[in-house]
């Protein structure tokens, strides 16, 4: 613990330093300065190899620059993260958040490299299980390898933007990929874009446990 308090420390003692440096290479939507976020990757994994962080800005507020922290949907390193974004300092232009939070409004598309992820193609069922929630998510083809096909990672952008990154890691239990059938309402499964409401009805039903991909 007295480590990880010190990797935290040396971690936002860096960024102050070059912070001016990361913002200065912004250019239109990402920063040209590799060498830099390189450095601060390489410092979280000392704090936990799970640690994650990107970057969001709202171009039409003209608002600062938010530096999001996650885990990689691991539940055990959610203390690091939320420890990490209470030391962080005050920094002029950047804003530190933990998780990805809910979206207003939802995307209805997602682009994952050259692939281009419609909302309206993906269905899913929510149920309890003694507690317990397990959200199943159906969509054509589905993966029998879910690292390889980018449909997944756009699933999971959805998710976040849904229900928020910090539930979806401390409310599901269990989430697995099935095949979409021919009439999907027939068997009683719903459009991914209903998932908030349903969610919302039910996850005062559930015990936050974590989540288990198959």
């Amino acid at each position: 613990m007295k480590e990880t308090r010190k990797d935290i420390v040396s971690f936002w003692k860096q960024l102050e330093q070059t912070i001016d440096q990361l913002l200065g290479s912004r250019a239109e939507d990402r920063f040209e300065a590799d060498t830099l976020l390189k450095d601060y990757r390489d410092q979280l994994q000392k704090i936990d190899r799970n640690l994650t962080f990107h970057f969001e800005r709202d171009d039409e507020s003209e608002g600062p620059v938010e530096m999001i922290f996650g885990c990689d949907g691991f539940p055990e390193s959610i203390a690091n993260v939320l420890s990490l974004i209470g030391a962080a300092p005050d920094v002029q232009g950047i804003h530190f958040k933990a998780f990805n939070h809910r979206y207003d409004p939802v995307p209805t598309h997602v682009h994952v490299g050259d692939e281009l992820c419609e909302l309206r193609d993906f269905w899913f069922s929510l149920r309890e299980v003694r507690g317990r929630l397990h959200l199943e998510i159906y969509m054509q083809d589905a993966p029998k390898v879910l690292d390889m096909d980018p449909r997944v990672e756009a699933v999971m952008i959805f998710l976040d933007a849904l229900i928020g990154e910090y539930e979806l890691m401390t409310r599901i239990w269990a989430l697995d990929w099935f095949e979409l059938p021919v009439a999907p309402e027939d068997y009683g499964f719903i459009p991914l874009g209903r998932l908030r409401e349903v969610f919302d009805e039910i996850k005062g039903e559930s015990v936050p446990v974590g989540i288990t991909l198959h």
